[in-house]
């Protein structure tokens, strides 16, 4: 894993995931956030606003990390690197894809959810996975399983993880951080409780790792 996005992923144990509708939101949201421990904020290109609310953490929040996530394609790579990302994931990663994220100049989690597609991002060098769903896909049982055969990976589960499952995750020696929603629930977004976001992020913080 480059040296740079290990030392990323060491930085908190949890990673935000966010579907934001309101880019207008995207500024206090990052600073409660980074202000309560959580600096990776993963933005997900699902809505039309992520482009601007990525835009508007890089240029707004310091200390934040804001990271492209759902990157479908080759244009929204160079979308989400024009905003401003400043990490790249992927929810799967078919072989033109995984091409083109060799190239971009960021740090990138492409996405996996089984062994084969493991094997086939290692080999393009990528050694820090975003696995995904991983609850849908074996959860910590599945990553247990592949540390056997493929100890060189390290992974970032995602996708139905939660407060009270994450330390299931993060107790796995080949789990960097996990990546979740719980922190910032559509209804404190809806109210600009940022207060109550800002709870649950140090909550999330607080997570212990390996």
């Amino acid at each position: 894993m480059p040296h740079d996005l290990a030392a990323l992923l060491a930085r908190a144990p949890v990673i935000p995931v966010i579907a934001i509708e309101d880019a207008g939101l995207a500024e206090p949201l990052a600073a409660a956030l980074v202000e309560a421990g959580l600096p990776l904020i993963e933005i997900t290109l699902r809505t039309p606003a992520a482009l601007d609310a990525i835009r508007a953490v890089a240029r707004a929040v310091p200390g934040a990390v804001p990271i492209a996530g759902t990157v479908l394609d080759e244009r929204q790579i160079a979308a989400s690197l024009d905003a401003g990302a400043q990490m790249i994931v992927t929810p799967g990663t078919p072989l033109a894809l995984a091409e083109a994220l060799a190239g971009c100049g960021v740090p990138v989690m492409p996405g996996c959810a089984s062994p084969g597609e493991a094997m086939a991002l290692s080999r393009l060098g990528f050694n820090a996975l975003k696995f995904f769903p991983a609850e849908a896909s074996g959860g910590p049982r599945w990553l247990s399983a592949i540390a056997g055969p493929l100890p060189h990976l390290v992974f970032c589960p995602t996708g139905g993880v939660t407060l009270a499952n994450a330390p299931d995750y993060l107790a796995l020696p080949n789990v960097a951080c996990v990546g979740g929603t719980w922190i910032t629930p559509k209804a404190a977004l809806q109210a600009r409780d940022f207060a109550a976001i800002g709870r649950l992020a140090r909550e999330a913080a607080g997570l212990k790792g390996r």
